[in-house]
């Protein structure tokens, strides 16, 4: 066989072709040398059998699994971590109960926009309305009727009828809204 000119030997095709230094038939192939003319050390011919070798293959396709199960892994959580910004639309006010299914000492929860909002009706008659999200971590805060508190399950939170904090890790109040009566429906808006 000829490259460039120089003749090349049989078993010098064979030593590009396998690894070197593997035997066989108990002599050793002679390492592969560069081809005639290749300055840079980089070898201009290869064996399009040797561009891509089974082990080639399956690291590959180890590979390709590998990042695949870890983007499936990952998206979920960063997205879990990182929501999305979505436009909140503005409420002011809505009608989070009718006068006759809120009883005395009880508590119901609405929907103020996106986030949820607590309707008290005290022991005294009165109506208060609060963010029922927690000012901790977030966790949505129930009305506790027999202490008469607005407590937090995730970290035993308490807060007066005020929104004021009693005890627990909470370090700010609960956000309050200004409760009206148009009829018979109980309007909560956002205080201005």
């Amino acid at each position: 066989m000829v490259a460039r000119g120089r003749h090349i030997r049989e078993d010098r095709i064979r030593a590009l072709l396998v690894p070197a230094g593997i035997r066989r038939g108990g002599r050793r192939l002679p390492r592969a040398r560069l081809l005639a003319g290749d300055r840079k050390g980089v070898l201009t011919r290869v064996c399009p059998r040797q561009l891509l070798t089974r082990r080639a293959f399956l690291r590959s396709l180890l590979n390709g699994g590998v990042l695949a199960l870890l983007g499936a892994t990952l998206y979920p959580i960063a997205r879990y971590l990182f929501p999305p910004r979505g436009s909140e639309a503005s409420v002011s006010s809505v009608v989070a109960a009718n006068i006759g299914e809120l009883a005395t000492n009880t508590a119901k929860t609405f929907r103020f926009g996106t986030r949820p909002g607590l309707l008290i009706h005290t022991s005294q008659g009165r109506l208060k309305a609060f963010s029922a999200v927690c000012t901790h971590l977030n966790c949505t805060v129930q009305y506790d009727q027999h202490d008469e508190v607005i407590w937090c399950a995730c970290h035993n939170g308490k807060f007066d009828l005020n929104g004021q904090v009693i005890s627990g890790p909470p370090p700010r109040p609960l956000e309050s809204y200004q409760v009206n009566l148009r009829g018979e429906e109980i309007v909560v808006s956002k205080s201005a």
